[in-house]
């Protein structure tokens, strides 16, 4: 029962919430409301059970709560008649909800918001996530992300935004900036940054959750469904990325048979629909080349020639260093380490602090024999990562070779 009341307050919260911003305005004061009717629900649904209404429930309690917080604000008079006189209408409307849930979105990702401030506000209007969750997430104090919270939802108030749907180009740039978003979320839980493990499964499947809800809403889209493609591909792996001690498992070293069938059939459905459709993007195409990668039955049998040209490509259209990075490890893999290694030169200066450079440099050092370098580079690697089960692997690379 409690696993179902907090899947269903998480799918309820962003339409709650547009439901009171498209009402009343007043984004900041609406999600405080909102934040406050979704722990009540928490607290009352699992000991009363669920109410006939679920939807319309919370957004009874929202709204009440709602009027409270804008009276002890001391709100204008006219804002509490427009409030006092409201009456709830019927909270099944489909249709509307989901283009409230994607305003919402397109709200929380706005691009005059940093990235950080983006992440934050999404995972707590449109995720349903507290704000200590979302600190936990973070490995930050949960002052620091109520100020981070705080400080966006101000910035929104005081742009004056509009709740409405962008169109023509500003709609495209701003779906550009959701799904970015989404993406950073992923790659925050799939591959965690700092702290003590691997990953962080509530960040990467709430990532895979608000990316379905978009895919729904836009179902046309290629790279919309490129991007939850990636995100389904790729999670599909994490089974055997770790060992039983939380250990790091190289993708050439993991049991793919631990590798999750139902998403890669999901991923790959996806993407072979969404790339014959119209120009291709970022996302379809690291999609693509995620799905090379799982369909293959070992890593022997990896079409490296395949995912050499797949990365060729989106560094044409996506020219930053990591797609240059991951180029030059397919091209190390097809035509040997030396020609990769060569790349990696042209890297120096634009990841010179990442431990993925070193890290990349030290593997194909020792694919080419040069263990001694191969070393330094793995301990080089280990020096710039905060990850401790990444320094872990890495010093235990460098102490291998050492001892050989």
């Amino acid at each position: 029962m409690e696993h179902e009341v907090e899947d269903l307050l998480r799918q309820c919260a962003p339409q709650v919430l547009g439901a009171l911003v498209r009402r009343y305005g007043n984004f900041d004061t609406a999600e405080d409301a909102v934040q406050e009717a979704l722990l009540a629900a928490a607290v009352q649904w699992p000991k009363e059970g669920l109410p006939d209404n679920p939807q319309s429930w919370l957004i009874t309690v929202a709204s009440r709560r709602l009027t409270d917080l804008l009276r002890a604000q001391q709100a204008r008079r006219r804002r509490e008649e427009t409030v006092a006189q409201w009456t709830l209408q019927d909270a099944d409307r489909t249709v509307e909800d989901s283009d409230d849930t994607l305003i919402l979105l397109f709200l929380c990702c706005h691009p005059s918001l940093s990235a950080a401030s983006q992440i934050a506000l999404t995972l707590r209007a449109v995720g349903g996530l507290t704000t200590a969750e979302i600190a936990r997430a973070f490995l930050v104090p949960e002052s620091t992300m109520t100020r981070r919270i705080t400080r966006a939802k101000q910035r929104i108030k005081d742009s004056g935004l509009a709740f409405r749907m962008p169109s023509g180009p500003e709609r495209a740039e701003r779906l550009g900036v959701v799904l970015h978003v989404l993406y950073l979320i992923f790659n925050e839980g799939y591959a965690t940054t700092s702290g003590p493990t691997l990953h962080r499964r509530e960040l990467s499947a709430e990532a895979i959750r608000l990316a379905r809800l978009v895919h729904r809403l836009l179902p046309e889209d290629g790279e919309v469904a490129g991007l939850l493609a990636l995100m389904l591909l790729t999670d599909a792996r994490r089974p055997a990325r770790s060992g039983p001690d939380g250990s790091l498992i190289p993708m050439a070293e993991q049991d793919r048979s631990r590798w999750d069938a139902g998403l890669i059939t999901e991923g790959v459905r996806l993407i072979s629909d969404a790339l014959p459709r119209g120009a291709t993007g970022p996302y379809q195409l690291q999609a693509a080349i995620a799905a090379v990668h799982d369909e293959a039955e070992s890593a022997e049998t990896t079409d490296w020639p395949q995912i050499m040209a797949l990365y060729g490509v989106l560094l044409r259209i996506s020219p930053n260093p990591m797609v240059a990075l991951n180029h030059a490890v397919a091209v190390a893999m097809v035509h040997g380490p030396q020609a990769g290694l060569t790349l990696l030169a042209d890297l120096d200066d634009r990841l010179a602090d990442d431990h993925r450079l070193h890290a990349v440099r030290a593997h194909l050092l020792e694919m080419a024999g040069d263990r001694t370098a191969a070393r330094e580079c793995y301990l080089a690697a280990a020096r710039r990562t905060m990850s401790l089960p990444q320094q872990r692997y890495l010093h235990a690379r460098a102490a291998r070779l050492a001892g050989e």
